[in-house]
């Protein structure tokens, strides 16, 4: 299974504000920290403030801070919300598979993509900033890294 660009995105920026140290960091400055395209990552960044977990303030001293939503939220729970609940394969669609009816496959891999995510639901955003990840987030976009 492979995760959507804005889902490896979207746990990134959360990853990134859980290790600020009182800095908000604005939209473009992580983009070019992270070295992706500003217009994707505010499309990330404005689901994510949706979703509550960050604020983005607009203006001077504005920026992106971590809500406590964000910081506890369950990693399971922000790749399904990313991801979305549909199947690993397409078996439906504009040419079905013609196993549709008797396929044993589907269910199975439904099977695995449900225990990948109660992998990740009881893991929070804090979780996965502890040492040693945290700190080097910290040094992640700062001069001479």
């Amino acid at each position: 299974m492979r995760l959507l660009r804005s889902t490896d995105l979207a746990l990134r920026v959360l990853m990134r504000l859980a290790v600020e140290d009182g800095s908000t960091p604005t939209t473009r400055e992580v983009a070019a920290d992270m070295d992706v395209p500003y217009t994707h990552l505010a499309k990330v960044v404005a689901e994510l403030q949706h979703l509550g977990l960050l604020v983005a303030r607009r203006g001077r001293g504005g920026g992106l801070a971590l809500t406590e939503k964000g910081r506890t939220a369950s990693v399971g729970k922000v790749v399904r919300t990313f991801e979305g609940s549909g199947d690993v394969v397409e078996c439906e669609g504009a040419n079905p598979c013609p196993l549709n009816s008797a396929c044993r496959l589907r269910g199975a891999l439904r099977r695995a993509q449900e225990a990948f995510f109660a992998t990740l639901d009881p893991l929070t955003v804090a979780d996965m900033v502890a040492p040693p990840t945290g700190p080097l987030l910290l040094e992640i976009g700062r001069p001479g890294m």
